[in-house]
C-alpha cells in the first residue's frame, strides 16, 4: 500500500515520510512461493492441520536419516527370495510415508511427550503457527538485522528470538537453533541502520497460557528501541522476503553538502582540469584559508538555494524506472542480470531545518535495492553540487565500471516493506469469512500503525541521527573526504556529464591513486563519551572496494543482504 508522503524531513508532530525500496524476487525454485496456485488457495482448515504437522520442522532431517538409516539395514541381502525382498521393500515405504507425514517431534495437538529419563513428563507440546512479526527498531550498536551465528554478535534478530523464548512463544526444543521456526525478514538492514517497519516470519506459538496480550508481553522482555507493532497469522506459504513487492526507504542528509567544492581543495582542481569554468561559490569568498572546524559552523548555517533544489529533483528522476544498477553495488558485473533492478519513485521533500542544521529528505520506493545502493544518493549528490549535469546518471547505467562512494551509513532509514499482492490475495480470501474465523488472514499493513511508528522515529531514531552528526559531524567528513581526493576515479563528475577514459575500472588492472573510502562512514553510533580522537582513529581506517568486491558469498547470500 502506497502512501502519500508528508512534505517535511524529521517531522516533529506530523506523519513522517513513508519511503521505501525493494529488490526483486531473487529466482530461487525452492521457495513456497513458486509452488502451484492451487497450494496458495487452499482452505486454512488444511493450513492448520499442515502447521500442526509440520511442527519441529528443522528436525526433520534427522527423523529423515534415522528412518533412512532403519530402513536400510539388510539391503542387499540376497539370501532372501524376489517376492520376499519385494514384500519387504513394500512394507518399508509405507513405513517412511508415515515418517515423512509425522516428522519427527511432532504428534497430535496437547499429546504429551515420552518421559524423560528421570521420569517427569514434559509439558504439552504447543500448536505453532506461519505468522508475520511487524517490528521497528533503532539500529544504534547492534551489528544489523539479521541474527549471526556468533552469540556475541548483538542483533536485532538475536534480542527479539531471546525475547520470543522467555515468553514461550518459542519453545525450547526449537530455542537452540532459528531455522527450526521458520525465522526469515523482508529486509536486511546493516550494521546501525534503522526501520520503523519491517517483517519477521517464523513459525510461532500464538496460544500461551497466561498469556493474555502476547504482543504486549514480547515488548516487555525487548528493549525500549526494538518494539513489536502486532502479530499477524499468515499463510503457510507465507516467506517475508521472497512475498515482499517493495520497500520504502528514507535517506537524510544536511543541506550543506550541496556546497562546491573548496577552492584549493583536490576535487576543485579536477574540475577545472577539465574545463569547469563556474566561478568559486560566495560561500567560500574570504575563507580559502579557514580550518575544517570554522568551516563546519558555517555549513551548519547554509541553506538550500531553489534553484539547487530544483536540481536535485530533476536529477533524481534519472533513477526512476528499470535500469543496471551494476555500478550502485559492489562486486557486479553489468551482465549480470541481477542488477536489473525497478526504482516505482523517488521524492526529494522540502528542506526542514532541525537545531542549526538544515536537512533534507529523499524518499525512494523500489521493487529492490542491491547491497550498498545509498550510493544512489551520493552520485545525486556529487553531481548536483558540481555543476555535472543529470545525464551523468544515466551513462553510470551502461557497461563501462566506475567507482561511486557510498554515503555515509548514518543517514538511511527503512520506513516498511510492502505486501500489495499477498494483501490482495488474502482479501479474496476474506471475501466470504468473518475477522474471528479461524481461515481468517489479515492484510500486512503498517500503516494501522502509523501514530506509534511517527512516535518511535521522533525519539528513537531522529532525535539519535541529528545528535549524532551535531556531535561528530559525520557527512562534513565524509564530504571532506571527497574534496580531497585529486585523482582519476571521481572523473566523470565534469561540465560535459561525461565518463572519460580515464574514470573506467577495469577489472584486474591497478590504478595509480584509488579513491580509499573510509570506514568511519560505515559506522552509525560511537561509544558514549568518545572524544575526537577516537572517532580520528576510526577515520583512520580505509577500505576498498576491492576488498568487498572480493567477499566469498553466493547468490543467495547476496539476495539475503539485499533489501
Amino acid at each position: 500500500m502506497e502512501v502519500d508522503p508528508p512534505g517535511t524531513g524529521f517531522p516533529e508532530s506530523s506523519a513522517a515520510p513513508t519511503s521505501s525500496l525493494k529488490r526483486p524476487q531473487e529466482d530461487d525454485p525452492g521457495t513456497a512461493s513458486k509452488r502451484p496456485k492451487a497450494a496458495e488457495t487452499v482452505s486454512e482448515e488444511s493450513e492448520t492441520v499442515n502447521t500442526l504437522e509440520g511442527e519441529g520442522e528443522g528436525e526433520v532431517a534427522g527423523s529423515g536419516e534415522a528412518a533412512e538409516a532403519a530402513d536400510g539395514k539388510g539391503k542387499g541381502d540376497k539370501r532372501g527370495d524376489a517376492k520376499k525382498k519385494q514384500k519387504g521393500k513394500k512394507g518399508k515405504d509405507k513405513d517412511k510415508d508415515y515418517v515423512r507425514s509425522r516428522r519427527r517431534g511432532t504428534r497430535p495437538e496437547g499429546e504429551e511427550a515420552p518421559a524423560p529419563e528421570n521420569g517427569e513428563p514434559k509439558a504439552p507440546r504447543l500448536p505453532k503457527r506461519q505468522c508475520a512479526l511487524l517490528i521497528g527498531f533503532c539500529g544504534d550498536g547492534y551489528n544489523g538485522m539479521q541474527i549471526q551465528p556468533d552469540p556475541k554478535l548483538r542483533t536485532i534478530e538475536g534480542v527479539l528470538f531471546d525475547a520470543l523464548i522467555k515468553v514461550g512463544a518459542v519453545s525450547q526444543d526449537n530455542s537452540d537453533n532459528p531455522t527450526k521456526v521458520k525465522l526469515g525478514r523482508a529486509a536486511r538492514t546493516d550494521a546501525g541502520v534503522h526501520a520503523a517497519g519491517n517483517v519477521v516470519s517464523m513459525k510461532l506459538i500464538t496460544t500461551i497460557p497466561g498469556v493474555k496480550d502476547l504482543v504486549g508481553r514480547i515488548n516487555e522482555e525487548l528493549p525500549p528501541e526494538i518494539r513489536l507493532w502486532s502479530i499477524l497469522r499468515v499463510q503457510n506459504s507465507f516467506n517475508a522476503r521472497t512475498t515482499c513487492d517493495s520497500r520504502k526507504y528514507t535517506y537524510f542528509f544536511p543541506s550543506y553538502l550541496m556546497i562546491p567544492p573548496k577552492p584549493g581543495s583536490g576535487l576543485q582542481k579536477s574540475l577545472k582540469e577539465q574545463g569547469a569554468e563556474t566561478p568559486d561559490h560566495p560561500f567560500w569568498d574570504g575563507h580559502h584559508e579557514t580550518s575544517a572546524e570554522d568551516d563546519l559552523r558555517r555549513k551548519r548555517a547554509y541553506r538550500i538555494t531553489p534553484e539547487q533544489l530544483e536540481a536535485l529533483r530533476e536529477a533524481a528522476k534519472k533513477f526512476e524506472g528499470s535500469h543496471n544498477f551494476h555500478n550502485f553495488t559492489v562486486g557486479r558485473d553489468f551482465r549480470d542480470r541481477s542488477c536489473q533492478r525497478f526504482l516505482k519513485s523517488i521524492e526529494i521533500l522540502d528542506p526542514a531545518v532541525y537545531g542549526d542544521t538544515e536537512w533534507i529528505a529523499v524518499l525512494l520506493h523500489g521493487q529492490s535495492f542491491m547491497l550498498h545502493q545509498r550510493k544512489m544518493i551520493s552520485a545525486l549528490v556529487l553531481a548536483c553540487r558540481t555543476g555535472t549535469p543529470p545525464h551523468v546518471i544515466e551513462e553510470m547505467y551502461g557497461p563501462r565500471q566506475v567507482f561511486i562512494p557510498k554515503m555515509p551509513a548514518l543517514g538511511l532509514l527503512l520506513e516498511y516493506p510492502i505486501f500489495e499482492s499477498y494483501s490482495k490475495r488474502v482479501a479474496g480470501v476474506n471475501e466470504k469469512l468473518q475477522p474471528d474465523d479461524p481461515e481468517y488472514r489479515p492484510a500486512i499493513d503498517f500503516e494501522v500503525h502509523r501514530a506509534q511508528l511517527d512516535e518511535f522515529k521522533q525519539h528513537h531514531i531522529y532525535s539519535k541521527m541529528r545528535s549524532i552528526e551535531d556531535q561528530f559531524g559525520i557527512f562534513d567528513g565524509w564530504i571532506r573526504s571527497i574534496d580531497s581526493y585529486a585523482g582519476n576515479d571521481l572523473g566523470y563528475l565534469n561540465a560535459k556529464g561525461v565518463i572519460p577514459a580515464t574514470a573506467v575500472i577495469k577489472r584486474g588492472e591497478s590504478r595509480a591513486n584509488p579513491f580509499r573510502e573510509k570506514k568511519r562512514f560505515d559506522a552509525t553510533s560511537f561509544p558514549a563519551g568518545a572524544g575526537a580522537e577516537n572517532v580520528a582513529s576510526v577515520e583512520a581506517e580505509e577500505s576498498s572496494e576491492e576488498d568487498e568486491a572480493q567477499l566469498p558469498l553466493n547468490k543467495e547470500e547476496l539476495a539475503d543482504m539485499e533489501g
